[in-house]
């Protein structure tokens, strides 16, 4: 196969089959031959990210995650799609270990953020490693963007939603999740990020009409993931011409 890219996942598995399932949904086709070229590294067993960033593991997700880019290495993919954002604490140490290009996740969050001119402070939704690991606070602020991060009570619904609900149960609380964003709003927040493939997982299946801007990290990749496939593609046909 040529002409394709990698998506590095399964952290978690039901994120990451979201992550797919919108990206060949999204993909303009009419036959087979339209959807995209891609390989996918479910790698499951990778150990917590959040667990090793706040020191209750010792367990480091670097050295799995490397050698998943070490395989990825021998396939010579055009790009490699991070599904994690808790994982982009590592980002600099995974792209040092490749000569391949890591789209960033964050970093398109936040562009998003630019491009549709948000005004107001943008609350950051994300596990206590994202939070901790302080990734998308320094994009919003490199972009100066106000921003606002959960106080204790608002991060342990969050925790619940993430871990409980979502990886535990497989569980889609969507009461829950608005019951966050709301509070977030009443903090006077005009904007949420949600910077969790589970919280993307869950607001997949928003289906009410609602007032809420929200910035759905994973939904963004997903989006420049096609556009970058698809310049890659259109790139090759001009070069078979």
């Amino acid at each position: 196969m040529r002409n394709f890219f990698s998506i590095l996942g399964g952290m978690g598995t039901m994120a990451t089959e979201s992550f797919v399932r919108l990206l060949n949904k999204r993909t303009p086709t009419t036959k087979d031959q339209d959807y995209l070229n891609y390989v996918l590294f479910n790698h499951a067993s990778v150990p917590d990210r959040t667990a090793y960033i706040l020191g209750e593991s010792n367990e480091s997700p670097v050295t799995y995650l490397v050698e998943d880019l070490a395989q990825q290495n021998l396939l010579q993919p055009a790009f490699i799609v991070l599904t994690c954002n808790t994982a982009h604490y590592f980002f600099d140490e995974l792209q040092a270990a490749t000569k391949i290009p890591i789209m960033h996740m964050p970093k398109e969050a936040v562009n998003e953020i630019k491009r549709q001119n948000i005004q107001g402070t943008v609350a950051f939704l994300g596990t206590e490693g994202s939070v901790k690991a302080g990734v998308y606070a320094a994009e919003l602020e490199k972009q100066n963007v106000a921003y606002y991060i959960p106080e204790e009570a608002i991060q342990q619904k969050i925790n619940h939603l993430i871990y409980h609900d979502v990886k535990e149960r497989d569980y889609i609380n969507l009461d829950l999740f608005f019951e966050i964003i709301d509070d977030c709003y009443q903090k006077g927040c005009s904007a949420v990020i949600l910077g969790c493939t589970e919280l993307s997982l869950v607001a997949e299946y928003i289906t009410k009409e609602h007032d809420y801007t929200i910035i759905d990290a994973q939904s963004i990749l997903v989006d420049r993931t096609i556009e970058k496939a698809l310049e890659l593609r259109k790139h090759a046909l001009t070069e078979n011409e």
